[in-house]
């Protein structure tokens, strides 16, 4: 079966989520495909998965990485194997449900129909959407997000989300192999490389609901590297064009 669209997921131990976040996916009836990008989960993640692909055949692909090398990079390998394969539309969505599956086609729908080159599920344009964070967590979030503006310039008010819509000219165009980042901050320089290139980024309101199952994979490193990385970025902007080209 083919489609226009792949939805890319990237996991590490994710055994609690992943049928069901599968599943999910595939229910909305709409023909969207999966690539798992997984790094060598020791719970057995990619096992789960290569049982799942004998009920979504042609429909359900895997990757699997040798080791934990950050989020940016499963999702470059991700877009890289993407545009190998044709697709038009290309989504990031994390595993746990803080990502409503419902929500994908609303982010197609403002690609196809809105002119959005990239549609992001924005936490932050209608008030605060947050399920289950702690309050000093919604704070550092929302505060990232201001910041991240007043610093680049962009007009987002969710620069820091990990659920996005891509269309594949937007991909095409950026060098994946000179992204820098690998955490929160890899979410960043992708939305401003694309500002960069004057695509058109379009915010759409979406609930993000904490995980419930699995373990978070923040930490105090990818925090770190999101707050500097952002000066980089806009320094390198300013004196340093070619690295954005």
């Amino acid at each position: 079966m083919t489609s226009e669209c792949l939805v890319i997921i990237p996991t590490y131990n994710e055994i609690e989520n992943i049928e069901a976040i599968i599943k999910a996916v595939f229910d909305l009836k709409q023909n969207y495909h999966v690539l798992i990008v997984d790094d060598n989960s020791p719970d057995g993640t990619a096992d789960k998965v290569r049982e799942l692909q004998k009920q979504f055949k042609d429909e359900l692909f895997l990757e699997v990485r040798q080791e934990k090398t950050g989020l940016g990079t499963a999702y470059i390998h991700g877009f890289k194997w993407a545009l190998k394969n044709n697709y038009d539309y290309i989504f990031e969505m994390d595993a746990d449900f803080s990502h409503n599956p419902k929500d994908l086609p609303r982010l197609l729908d403002a690609c196809i129909n809105k002119g959005a080159d990239l549609a992001i599920g924005s936490r932050y344009i209608k008030g605060v959407n947050v399920v289950n964070w702690p309050m000093g967590r919604i704070i550092l979030s929302y505060g990232a997000s201001f910041y991240v503006k007043l610093i680049t310039g962009m007009r987002v008010n969710d620069p820091t989300a990990g659920f996005v819509c891509y269309k594949r000219s937007v991909i095409e165009r950026l060098d994946l192999d000179k992204i820098q980042f690998v955490g929160y901050a890899f979410q960043i320089e992708m939305k401003f490389k694309a500002h960069l290139q004057k695509f058109k980024l379009v915010e759409v309101p979406i609930v993000f609901t904490d995980r419930v199952k699995g373990t978070s994979k923040m930490d105090g490193k990818i925090i770190y590297e999101a707050i500097w990385g952002v000066l980089k970025m806009k320094f390198n902007s300013l004196f340093r064009k070619e690295k954005f080209n």
